[in-house]
């Protein structure tokens, strides 16, 4: 009896060590992805593009609020290129950010909400985890408009048409 007690009290320690230990590699890993998220947005606001675009995949692709921007990483760089040579880029801040893996870990992918220079604006993207680490192959960035502002919105980039939308 004594040792079986012995041998379920082992188990239920085992256990309880296994999961704490998923548990602070799940937070981790979430804190890896945070951490490169956020130094990519830093590398922007001081215009480092050595270090912004290092973080992103070799086939990463940024989709801007633009309906011509999906740019490849090298069509990206070569677009922003005199932002960041005039130290004139973008700073976004974080005002919350959701992060989730695939069952592999070996995928990230987010969605944030971020204060800009454009007012509130939603930001998502996919990080793959390479030998060099965590790289972002995809970020797609969205001007959040208000339902309540869409009618005038879709007045002023369509002023021959009526809005299908009822408020």
């Amino acid at each position: 009896m004594k040792r079986t007690s012995f041998i379920l009290g082992l188990c239920l320690l085992l256990a309880f060590f296994s999961n704490v230990n998923a548990q602070s590699t799940a937070s981790d890993k979430k804190q890896e992805i945070q951490e490169l998220v956020n130094n990519w947005h830093h590398d922007a606001a001081i215009a480092d593009a050595e270090k912004y675009f290092g973080a992103m995949a070799d086939g990463a692709i940024y989709l801007g609020t633009d309906a011509t921007e999906r740019w490849t990483k090298n069509e990206f760089q070569e677009w922003s290129k005199e932002y960041f040579e005039s130290k004139k880029t973008w700073d976004f801040k974080t005002i919350e950010r959701y992060v989730y893996f695939s069952s592999d870990n070996n995928t990230a992918w987010w969605d944030e909400k971020l204060d800009t220079w454009m007012g509130v604006c939603a930001g998502a993207g996919v990080a793959t985890r390479t030998k060099q680490g965590w790289k972002i192959s995809h970020y797609q960035l969205a001007i959040m408009i208000p339902n309540e502002k869409v009618n005038s919105v879709m007045e002023l980039l369509h002023p021959n048409s009526k809005p299908e939308h009822k408020e």
